[in-house]
């Protein structure tokens, strides 16, 4: 049996990177699992969007452990579609136990030359959505009266500054805020809420030529490779310029279980070392 046996997670933009390993990480370890995502490419970013057909594959990976899966088209930035897709995936799968308010993206510009557009979208997404898909579940945990999970994904941009992308870092240090209050006013439920603060994660929305340029500003036209160079030598204390989704899954998986049923308002860096780097 796996540690989440009899669950049922939720985990938002799950078509494909981060949040599509942690719905198969959860599924391997025995959870159904609501997958949600918007399938679209937000106005402001300048990868690709995410898609059905991704979405579906998605889904099709947690079919492959014998688990359920619940497929959802929606906008974390809509409250009242996160309340349709939660009440429909509960119905289907029968409880929630877990959340994983994991859909966010990235841009980046110096503060001063941000546009309006770019601040609203990116703290519409990657805070306003974290407390929407909170706002959309929550209720379900404490009428079910046994407990629960919630995960946020921050970023090593939630507890310090970076240069260049000032709306992200603000929306990711709101997250951390958030999952803290969250735990405080969930407790008496039984009801734990964590943030997870991965360093970098090779994932489409750093592996493309915006964030190669971010991080090589030197050169006309720098590549992936270069990317990786740059990485390597500013990032993160152990030798690696990068993790891989699964390694923020693990925590995922560990923060759902019961092994940490007495961990709650921790802020868990999954960074290489990355914030404690001098």
């Amino acid at each position: 049996m796996g540690q989440l046996e009899g669950k049922v997670a939720l985990v938002t933009g799950a078509a494909r990177g981060q949040g599509r390993s942690h719905a198969i990480r959860l599924a391997e370890e025995g959870a159904d699992v609501i997958i949600v995502d918007l399938c679209a490419k937000p106005a402001t970013t300048k990868y690709r969007g995410a898609t059905e057909d991704e979405l579906q594959e998605t889904a099709r990976h947690i079919e492959k452990f014998g688990q359920r899966a619940h497929v959802a088209v929606a906008d974390v930035r809509s409250l009242s579609q996160l309340q349709d897709v939660v009440a429909e995936g509960v119905a289907k799968l029968g409880r929630l136990d877990t959340v994983v308010a994991n859909a966010g993206i990235f841009s980046s510009a110096p503060l001063h030359e941000l546009t309006e557009e770019q601040w609203d979208e990116m703290v519409d997404i990657n805070l306003s959505g974290v407390w929407k898909t909170m706002r959309a579940t929550v209720p379900f945990l404490i009428e079910q009266g046994e407990g629960g999970s919630i995960v946020l994904i921050s970023s090593t941009g939630g507890l310090q500054g970076f240069p260049n992308f000032a709306h992200y870092v603000a929306a990711k240090h709101g997250v951390t805020g958030l999952a803290r209050t969250a735990a405080n006013e969930l407790g008496a439920h039984r009801i734990r809420c964590n943030s997870i603060h991965p360093t970098s994660v090779l994932t489409d929305m750093i592996d493309n030529e915006d964030m190669y340029r971010l991080f090589r500003p030197d050169l006309e036209t720098p590549t992936h490779e270069d990317f990786r160079e740059a990485c390597e030598t500013a990032m993160n204390v152990l030798p690696t310029p990068w993790i891989e989704p699964v390694d923020v899954s693990n925590a995922v998986v560990w923060l759902a279980s019961d092994a940490a049923r007495y961990v709650t308002g921790i802020a868990m860096p999954v960074d290489a070392g990355a914030l404690n780097k001098v």
